[in-house]
């Protein structure tokens, strides 16, 4: 059977980055580490802090792009614009913590900091959404470490491009 393929979109949450002051280096690394045989970014946004927008960008994402995964980058500390978690888990229909958990669990044995991180995870309709830490170490690091059992999850109820094929014979 072959795989299936799933629209992704990207959003980096970064007030300097929104306004060309510093280059997003974690929105591209995301986009780098998907499988192109797996995953179609069909999406690519730089947003600056504010609740308000970024719930609109996943509801977007969400309802009118379907894509099946969105991943945020940015906005997950504890700085008081840090607003990505408040903003996935308003627009939710349910939680889905075990993905932000286990995100932190490997990477407090990296860095006692990871238990800073306020990232959350959740489903609107049938889209994913993970945030992810802002820095591009962070994102391949927690990437990498969640990417197959994303794979599993979408593969078990959520939008995908296109309907495996079944080998005949």
């Amino acid at each position: 059977m072959e795989k299936r393929k799933y629209k992704v979109g990207i959003v980096t949450l970064s007030d300097k980055g929104s306004r060309g002051e510093r280059e997003d280096l974690s929105g591209p690394k995301i986009q780098e580490l998907l499988p192109d045989d797996r995953y179609e970014v069909v999406s690519y946004r730089i947003l600056p802090d504010d609740q308000p927008a970024i719930e609109k960008e996943l509801c977007r994402l969400a309802d009118e792009e379907h894509c099946a995964l969105v991943l945020t980058t940015g906005g997950t500390g504890f700085s008081v614009r840090d607003v990505t978690p408040e903003a996935t888990l308003v627009v939710a229909d349910r939680v889905a913590p075990g993905i932000a958990e286990a995100i932190r669990a490997y990477s407090l044995t990296i860095t006692p900091r990871a238990m800073l991180s306020r990232a959350a995870s959740a489903i609107r309709k049938q889209t994913l959404i993970v945030n992810l830490p802002g820095s591009p170490k962070a994102v391949e690091e927690s990437l990498t470490y969640i990417l197959s059992s994303l794979g599993h999850g979408l593969d078990l109820s959520l939008i995908h491009i296109s309907e495996p094929t079944r080998r005949r014979g």
